[in-house]
């Protein structure tokens, strides 16, 4: 049994599979993103979700044969990694297992664990290439000045745009009507109330109205277009700084995450890149890549 753990920003999913890749049991949790928390929530949401799947499966933590643990932030705190990387073996009772960057889950899902490059857009964005004996990350700095094409990026220009077409500064699109209907708003004013003061400028919590900006641009908002098309052309050029440090000219990319379930985004995504690259629709989701990639791990190629 190979256990794999892609913690994104808005959830935690756990993927339990057999030698076959079959898939034996999943669950999921709350996000083990801790930056904007304390890292003390990571071991008990991890327990949680391990519980669950073992429970699913009939076996204990210590069955399992192997464990690759995708963790937000991984490595973006560098006092952190020894703590972060102690926690599973409390849990699983074994040292099988490895911890890294949820990015690498979106990889090993989209492309099988093979040579080529993903792209993570969900509540943040970042790109994982490996090509050989290389392997590079580009992007994954943050939402406060990163992140671009992401699901927190694109609410936020969605917001900003909302705040001018309320003031006049824009002209008014269907965004306007969007968002008063999904943030239940009196006044427009009671914007800044409900992200400010009741969600505390929550993370996932505001990158879950980017779905209001994919609603508008479907209602033919212009704005929202266009920063959904900025998005696509955002991110491919996270693959440009990819395919460049691993010197992987018409390389495979792949892409996860909930932003490319915008067509218009995935468009200017694909517009973007061009010819340049072999570009392929997504193999498998990203826990079950984590899983996949524990058994590589662990020596056992999975079929695909």
């Amino acid at each position: 049994m190979y256990l794999g753990v892609d913690g994104g920003g808005s959830k935690t999913a756990y993927c339990l599979i057999d030698a076959d890749g079959a898939v034996v049991a999943e669950a999921r949790t709350a996000s083990i993103y801790y930056l904007m928390s304390d890292i003390g929530i990571v071991a008990p949401l991890l327990a949680e979700g391990i519980g669950q799947v073992c429970a699913a499966a009939g076996i204990t933590p210590a069955d399992i044969t192997h464990s690759f643990f995708g963790i937000p932030c991984y490595g973006e705190v560098s006092a952190d990694v020894p703590t972060l990387d102690a926690l599973p073996a409390e849990i699983l009772g074994t040292g099988r297992y490895a911890c890294g960057n949820d990015m690498i889950c979106g990889w090993a899902g989209s492309l099988g664990g093979r040579d080529g490059i993903n792209v993570v857009a969900g509540t943040g964005s970042i790109a994982y290439g490996e090509h050989g004996d290389r392997r590079a990350r580009v992007g994954g700095w943050g939402e406060l000045y990163g992140d671009e094409g992401s699901g927190y990026w694109t609410a936020i220009r969605g917001l900003q745009a909302f705040s001018r077409m309320s003031d006049g500064r824009q002209p008014a699109g269907p965004l306007a009507e969007v968002l008063r209907r999904t943030l239940g708003l009196a006044d427009d004013l009671d914007a800044v109330d409900i992200v400010l003061n009741r969600w505390q400028g929550d993370r996932a919590t505001i990158a879950a109205l980017s779905t209001a900006v994919s609603e508008a641009a479907s209602a033919g908002d212009q704005a929202c277009e266009a920063i959904l098309r900025d998005g696509g052309r955002e991110l491919a050029a996270l693959v440009d700084a990819t395919a460049a440090a691993i010197g992987g000219d018409g390389l495979p990319v792949s892409y996860s995450g909930g932003m490319f379930t915008s067509p218009l985004l995935l468009a200017a995504f694909r517009d973007a890149l061009g010819d340049r690259y072999d570009l392929r629709a997504p193999l498998l989701p990203p826990d079950r890549g984590a899983a996949v990639y524990a058994a590589r791990l662990a020596g056992h190629r999975i079929p695909l």
